[in-house]
């Protein structure tokens, strides 16, 4: 199946220059999400992954459902304030100031295997921040998983040594 015929193009959003990718369609096909979550599952079937970390928020969508196919469980990773329990904060750079995400202080208990899943791999600053918080709890990543990585803007560069995988490459 071709995922990528899912993804909609959005130009000038959220601010003009941008081509945002837009994966409601890919969302709306029952079809076309469940192969994307297989896919993004299958490299670590197998691995003993034990939870999958998923970033805010569309990495929600994409995490609790392959830690389901892997029968995992799931922890979220926020915006800082979102959380309602004790946290743990990484702040990283943007382009022009910081951001930061949290996680629960107790939610990765050490030497627990960690797939992390978001949607879309950029920069790579926002999956190298939670990368940190998990292994900061003591976390053992066994690798990252996206559903479209944006190649141009070099983001495997913030994720040496990492496992990576994307269902969907845009040179």
């Amino acid at each position: 199946m071709d995922l990528e015929k899912y993804i909609r193009d959005v130009p000038d959003f959220p601010t003009e220059g941008i081509i945002f990718k837009d994966i409601t369609p890919l969302l709306a096909d029952a079809e076309a999400l469940a192969e994307a979550v297989r896919l993004l599952a299958e490299p670590f079937e197998g691995a003993g992954v034990e939870l999958v970390a998923g970033i805010e928020s569309r990495g929600f969508i994409f995490g609790g459902a392959v830690a389901r196919q892997l029968g995992a469980g799931f922890v979220p990773l926020r915006k800082p304030g979102k959380l309602p329990y004790k946290t743990v904060r990484k702040e990283y750079a943007l382009e022009y100031g910081t951001d930061a995400v949290e996680i629960h202080a107790d939610a990765v208990q050490p030497g627990q295997k960690v797939l992390m899943v978001d949607d879309l791999l950029a920069t790579g600053g926002t999956m190298a921040a939670a990368c940190e918080l998990v292994e900061g709890l003591g976390g053992r990543i066994l690798g990252v998983a996206f559903l479209i990585e944006l190649c141009f803007l070099n983001g495997r560069e913030k994720l040496p040594g990492r496992d990576v995988h994307a269902l969907i490459r845009v040179e």
